[in-house]
């Protein structure tokens, strides 16, 4: 690596980017704002994570410290409570499908779906959408899932075509690379096919009338085929993911049986967490009415006011801690001072007291599982969205976590960035704890 590379990736804006090297794998699928795959390799190698050795993460979202460990040869689990990003991580470390077989399924599909759009008058490539005019007839969604989407999610005409790919791809025999092919259909239809944009928060961009599919689709499998030819020899290296709550996963793994945890929990403000994969969850069914999308809520960390509920008791974890009632008290004060009075408002307080009781609990329940001298990172955000008032996320995390047993090692400075708010920069950190047994 040359110098004038290295300066550039230690710079702040670009120290969360993914290299190029990087790319194998991890790039089928990926939340925007995900941890970089090198922070995860820096701390299992301080850490001194061997492949005799078990890696957790708890919070695994997309998958990128697993993918991290299978790529290094470390075993690994996962618990991820999102469907969708439970699917991706399960997708993205399973290797064993053939490559050339992937691709020649894959181009059957292609040819399935664009002989149904030819019988449509539809063609995939379009050289000036904005002379398109769209069939009369097109494939839609349901009028309860097309409300669980953000409004212009996705225009009609891309819409038809992602059905058309989507029935294709479901029509094949289940085999086993149909998973990989679903996961490549979702990264298509969000970042091809959609009018999403993600800066970072999930919006809606001008709408296009008409946008490939298949071509890109097709993209995106051949690459992944090709990953799947890099990182053959590691094709066996154990992981597991489940679909599990990160307060309660007891159950799920044997005693004293982690090393090391590496993970990002969500952090305390409003990023609603399942807006940014809606789109993608509505078209593969893992959400398809509001009693599903509540469910899956249901069993998320409550880090935003829109998955509290009325019973939600994780707040008693943290009664006794001071400066989080505090914080939440002030939060609260300055509510009233402004004058501020939805439903949402009024759940600030709240959330931040459940946000850090959940994580507590977290901690609680993740003692039995660690064998004596196990090192863990979390890695979280200072936040300021509950009306200005600064939570200082990493710091309270470590007194939490003091509290139940575990070793402070220290907070690292992972990076800086600015809040929307107030244009202060707050700090990104990792929590470095030791489990002493």
């Amino acid at each position: 690596m040359s110098y004038a590379t290295a300066r550039r990736r230690d710079a702040n804006s670009a120290i969360n980017k993914l290299y190029p090297e990087d790319r194998a794998v991890h790039e089928w699928y990926r939340f925007v704002l995900a941890f970089p795959p090198h922070l995860v390799r820096s701390y299992l190698e301080r850490f001194g994570v061997t492949p005799e050795q078990t890696v957790l993460d708890p919070f695994c979202g997309t998958g990128t410290t697993l993918v991290e460990c299978k790529k290094l040869g470390i075993p690994s689990v996962g618990i991820e409570a999102n469907a969708l990003a439970h699917f991706a991580s399960r997708t993205k470390t399973t290797w064993q499908p053939d490559p050339d077989q992937l691709i020649r399924r894959t181009q059957a599909v292609a040819t399935v779906a664009q002989a149904t759009l030819a019988s449509d008058g539809i063609d995939d490539v379009t050289l000036f959408p904005a002379l398109v005019a769209a069939p009369q007839a097109l494939r839609s969604l349901t009028a309860e899932q097309t409300k669980l989407l953000l409004a212009n999610s996705i225009s009609p005409l891309p819409l038809h075509k992602a059905l058309v790919l989507r029935d294709a791809i479901q029509a094949q025999p289940d085999n086993e690379d149909t998973a990989h092919a679903l996961l490549a259909f979702a990264k298509t239809i969000v970042f091809s096919a959609s009018n999403l944009t993600f800066g970072p928060e999930v919006g809606v961009g001008r709408p296009q009338a008409d946008a490939p599919v298949i071509a890109p689709w097709l993209t995106n499998m051949r690459a992944l085929a090709d990953d799947l030819r890099q990182v053959h020899a590691r094709r066996d290296v154990p992981t597991q993911v489940y679909r599990a709550d990160a307060r309660q996963m007891g159950a799920l793994i044997p005693p004293a049986s982690i090393d090391a945890v590496f993970t990002s929990p969500p952090y305390p403000n409003e990023k609603d967490y399942t807006r940014t994969t809606r789109l993608e969850s509505v078209l593969l069914g893992f959400i398809q009415n509001k009693a599903e999308l509540r469910a899956l809520k249901h069993g998320l960390l409550r880090s935003n006011t829109r998955n509290v509920y009325q019973g939600d008791d994780d707040d008693a974890w943290v009664a006794q801690f001071p400066e989080i009632q505090r914080i939440a008290d002030e939060i609260e004060a300055r509510r009233v001072a402004l004058g501020k009075t939805s439903g949402f408002e009024r759940l600030y307080a709240r959330v931040t007291r459940l946000y850090f009781g959940g994580m507590a609990r977290h901690f609680a329940n993740l003692r039995p599982l660690l064998r004596p001298g196990a090192h863990l990172a979390y890695v979280v955000g200072d936040q300021a969205s509950f009306l200005r008032v600064l939570i200082p996320t990493g710091m309270l995390l470590a007194q939490i976590a003091e509290s139940l047993g575990y070793k402070v090692v220290g907070i690292d400075l992972f990076r800086t960035r600015l809040a929307t708010a107030t244009k202060a920069q707050l700090r990104e950190e990792v929590v470095v704890l030791r489990w002493p047994g």
